[in-house]
């Protein structure tokens, strides 16, 4: 199970205007990634890794956060290569992206 680096929760600059989670950085990935994603208004977020079959393999974000762009570097070296799921939810919003580990 990958597990987040807390401390690599950050924000950046001016406030976006929508509630956006960006495709990870770099995709494919071994063993870490960087997943990036904008928040118009401050509030519960999750931010969780799920495998193909839908099992959660990681929460990386799951809390309050406040408005803002923000990174959470994500380490995939427990995990097996093959396809994964970012998903970022925020009051009954959603936002999936695929993402990649090739060892």
């Amino acid at each position: 199970v990958g597990f987040p680096d807390f401390n690599s929760v950050s924000e950046h600059g001016a406030l976006p205007g929508q509630f956006t989670l960006h495709q990870n950085y770099p995709n494919p990935f071994n063993p870490s990634t960087t997943i990036q994603f904008d928040l118009s208004k401050a509030g519960n977020v999750e931010l969780s890794v799920f495998d193909v079959t839908g099992r959660t393999v990681a929460t990386l974000v799951d809390g309050g956060l406040s408005a803002g762009a923000h990174t959470v570097n994500f380490d995939g070296a427990n995990l097996t290569s093959g396809v994964y799921f970012a998903r970022l939810e925020m009051g009954g919003t959603s936002q999936a992206r695929k993402m990649a580990l090739i060892k």
